[in-house]
């Protein structure tokens, strides 16, 4: 079955212009076009469409769900599922602080008092899932089962101020890295050495050990996964190249 633009817009709850947008980006061209030069989908971009939208809802940009949609070794099935298992990881999520929120309803109710540290842990739990699911692999195989957990461990047993300091510093890290990379700074320079020292602040206000060699170890990681080097170019190209060169450079 084909559908045109205004078809398509009803179905899906994707606005016309959007469809044109996606269109003049390469992102989903229609199959082909009427006499009188209106778009028409078929079977293959609905199922793309879905695949987008899908992408769209876990967040992801729409340059990057171009270059993973048309990459020659893309496996819809395989996606799937990994999107089935990623919502499911949400639905938890979700759940637990649905349940969050009835036991502190409980507790105002029963004039009781709620430990502090029981009104976040749902919140750091989600934060330590997200680790686990993009970093988990790589430091289990780096460092070792036994430390990783240990180290998880630590993250549940921190306080609210270690925590809100933790994605302080994260955010700042990426801030001066922008900066850096857009001024053209040299990672051997001071602006190096300034991000150098606040991410090896980051790495070890959760209570983890770092010396400077798994500092740079950590660092080379940012170069050769592509995960952690979209989520430091994310904002501006180069960044993850910079935060490397700078910790190779300044940590000793």
């Amino acid at each position: 079955m084909e559908y045109s633009i205004q078809q398509l817009s009803r179905l899906s709850g994707v606005t016309t212009r959007a469809l044109r947008w996606y269109d003049k980006i390469g992102l989903l061209k229609p199959t082909g076009r009427t006499e009188s030069g209106y778009r028409l989908y078929g079977p293959a971009e609905v199922d793309r469409l879905q695949d987008i939208l899908y992408y769209r809802a876990l967040g992801v940009e729409l340059a990057r769900v171009k270059e993973i949609l048309d990459d020659p070794s893309y496996d819809r099935l395989a996606v799937l599922r990994g999107h089935l298992t990623r919502l499911e990881q949400e639905r938890e999520h979700i759940q637990k602080l649905i349940d969050s929120v009835q036991e502190t309803i409980q507790t105002q109710e029963r004039d009781e008092i709620m430990l502090d540290e029981k009104k976040f842990e749902v919140f750091k739990r989600k934060f330590l899932e997200e680790k686990e699911r993009l970093y988990g692999a790589e430091i289990r195989e780096k460092y070792g089962d036994a430390e990783a957990d240990t180290s998880n461990a630590r993250l549940m047993s921190v306080t609210l101020e270690q925590f809100k300091e933790y994605e302080r510093l994260e955010e700042e890290i990426l801030e001066k890295l922008s900066a850096a990379v857009a001024a053209g700074a040299d990672p051997a320079g001071e602006a190096g050495e300034e991000i150098t020292a606040l991410h090896l602040r980051w790495l070890t206000i959760m209570g983890d050990q770092y010396d400077a060699q798994r500092q740079r170890g950590v660092a080379e990681l940012y170069v050769q996964d592509k995960r952690f080097t979209d989520y430091y170019d994310r904002e501006r190209t180069g960044c993850a190249k910079f935060l490397r060169d700078a910790v190779l450079c300044w940590a000793k």
